[in-house]
């Protein structure tokens, strides 16, 4: 049986909002401390990450992502705008699907964690004499305008002594990512989520989030719609500085993948009221993760 690589690259910003992947850019969580000061309505933030690994293949891909954020911010909620520019480097087919790693093919056409071709299915032979997801055997780097992507939260619970602060979510993923070059599907995405948080005397706060994401197909696939969770907590050693740890799994669109499973460690320093600085390492636990990320960067209320 003839075997074909498939690089799967992990490119991705969370939709704070309804689990947009696993890079840390503008991860801002549903924390009490961000909470807009009335007088300042806007932010604009930039929050680039690098990711690194090979996705249960032999190979290794490394890939960037660079979003500018403008989100404006209301007492119950807020509304951002994300628009990213995306760099691939890989030897094989890359599509990005609202940051999550899939094959270029359509589900069921690899077998073996997503290594081997299925040439015993007529529908992935056919994909395949098209010139889909083939891969060239060299690393090539392809760059460009990402997804843009639209989401919203909002605040449905104020938090109160044994009740936590509740926020619904939703975004929508608009396909302007070159689909030919791998930085996208070419197809439309929405989801939906729900936030929670909670402080637990001066210094502890506790996260847990879930959603569900409708996952667009474009010609020639056939992807799944995904949920994804994740859990964690973090510290205040000021009111300003706050570290905090989270374990993330995210279904994988392509049936023949293991879910996307990670853990992820964060700052978030709030420097002025209108300056703050967030940074944040992902470290793969599943053949679908990165092996993995890194991220840094800023934004400014006014």
């Amino acid at each position: 049986m003839q075997r074909w690589t498939v690089i799967v690259p992990v490119v991705a910003t969370v939709f704070a909002l309804s689990g947009e992947g696993l890079f840390a850019a503008d991860k801002e969580k549903n924390d009490p401390q961000q909470r807009s000061p009335s007088e300042r309505h806007w932010q604009i933030g930039f929050t680039p990450s690098f990711s690194s690994g090979n996705f249960g293949t032999n190979t290794t891909s490394t890939f960037v992502y660079a979003p500018v954020s403008i989100r404006r911010l209301f007492r119950d909620g807020d509304v951002t705008l994300v628009i990213p520019f995306v760099s691939v480097t890989s030897n094989g087919a890359a599509t990005l699907v609202g940051g999550q790693p899939t094959p270029a093919l359509g589900g069921g056409c690899f077998r073996n964690g997503g290594t081997e071709f299925r040439f015993d299915k007529p529908e992935c032979v056919a994909s395949l004499n098209a010139g889909q997801g083939v891969t060239t055997g060299q690393k090539e780097t392809h760059s460009g305008l990402g997804d843009i992507i639209l989401r919203g939260r909002y605040y449905i619970v104020e938090e109160r002594e044994y009740v936590p602060l509740i926020a619904l979510t939703a975004r929508m993923k608009l396909p302007t990512a070159n689909a030919s070059q791998g930085l996208g599907t070419g197809a439309f995405d929405h989801g939906y989520g729900v936030e929670l948080s909670k402080v637990f005397g001066e210094h502890w706060i506790g996260f847990l989030d879930g959603g569900y994401n409708f996952i667009g197909n474009p010609d020639g696939r056939e992807l799944r719609n995904q949920y994804w969770y994740d859990v964690g907590g973090g510290y205040y050693f000021t009111q300003r500085f706050l570290v905090s740890a989270y374990y993330e799994e995210y279904r994988s669109l392509v049936a023949d993948l293991v879910n996307i499973r990670d853990f992820f460690f964060a700052f978030n320093y709030r420097a002025t009221d209108a300056w703050r600085f967030n940074g944040g390492v992902t470290v793969g636990v599943s053949n679908s993760a990165p092996d993995y990320a890194l991220s840094l960067g800023t934004s400014y209320r006014f």
